[in-house]
């Protein structure tokens, strides 16, 4: 009798549907591979939710540092939506960019334009407020310092003058009042009249003020000092000594520059233009301008 033949009995590594599985994964792999690429990831959130997981599930100290508000423990649902809706909204700006249509009514951006032009309208108002309060304070600071020029008798050596924008009051000195032509040493004879602009300047005590050496444009024949730019920054500083020393001001409140001859008041072409030009000048900053 012949004998059966023996039926073959199948393995599992050698089953057909385990090979349309392994495809089936890696036609998965793939796709998620191309949303993945397609997507837009802001790195910063995405090292937050690492750390966030990582601190919660992970064998580090749980709930140290979550998204938005609290801990991803305690605050567990908020956390997990915040994820979600990260993960949904990946590349969602790349999508929007490409799908929106030129002159399409969007009512959302029509709010967010109010509500900008409603903070420009608060922004442009609260300007006008400070303005306004800084034009009083500097009125009122060229009033006190008008009257003060009057009593120690400066008037014949200072002029007074306010900022177009009301940051500072302003006394200006022709420089051959203080200086000898091509010099920063102040002048005998005129260390009186400084001492007493330094009386002046002691009644804006805690005001910052700056002082400022200008020059003609006349090129410099001087072995002291190589340019304009030199000469008066050396006047403005010889100023801010004497002051500092003589009456006691605060060094951190004074600075001083040299201007050199690139702030004329007006042109230099005549000697009277000049010698307009070669000054002093000494700003006094009220409290509103930030200085």
């Amino acid at each position: 009798m012949a004998r059966k033949k023996k039926q073959e009995t199948s393995s599992g590594g050698n089953a057909p549907w385990l090979n349309t599985f392994a495809d089936l994964m890696n036609l998965l792999l793939c796709f998620f591979v191309l949303l993945f690429a397609m997507s837009t990831i802001d790195a910063e959130k995405f090292e937050q939710i690492s750390i966030s997981l990582a601190n919660t599930f992970g064998i580090f100290d749980g709930g140290k540092t979550a998204i938005g508000e609290g801990q991803l423990v305690s605050d567990g649902m908020t956390q997990l939506n915040n994820l979600d809706e990260y993960y949904s909204n990946m590349g969602e700006d790349n999508r929007q960019t490409e799908t929106e249509t030129p002159g399409e009514y969007d009512p959302t951006s029509q709010e967010d334009t109010e509500e900008e032009q409603e903070n420009i309208e608060t922004l442009n108002q609260a300007m006008e407020k400070i303005e306004a309060e800084m034009e009083k304070v500097s009125e009122q600071m060229y009033d006190q310092l008008a009257e003060l020029t009057t009593e120690y008798n400066l008037g014949d050596y200072v002029e007074l003058s306010i900022d177009p924008e009301y940051q500072f009051v302003q006394l200006s000195l022709k420089g051959n009042i203080l200086y000898d032509s091509g010099n920063a040493e102040i002048k005998e004879d005129a260390q009186p009249i400084l001492s007493r602009i330094g009386d002046v300047l002691q009644k804006f005590e805690g005001f910052a003020i700056e002082i400022e050496g200008h020059t003609d444009n006349v090129p410099m024949n001087s072995s002291t000092y190589k340019d304009n730019n030199w000469l008066s920054s050396a006047r403005a500083l010889n100023a801010a000594e004497f002051l500092i020393e003589n009456k006691n001001l605060n060094p951190a409140k004074i600075k001083y520059s040299g201007r050199g001859e690139y702030d004329p008041l007006t042109s230099n072409a005549t000697a009277e233009g000049r010698a307009k030009n070669r000054r002093i000048e000494i700003k006094i900053f009220n409290e509103l301008s930030g200085k």
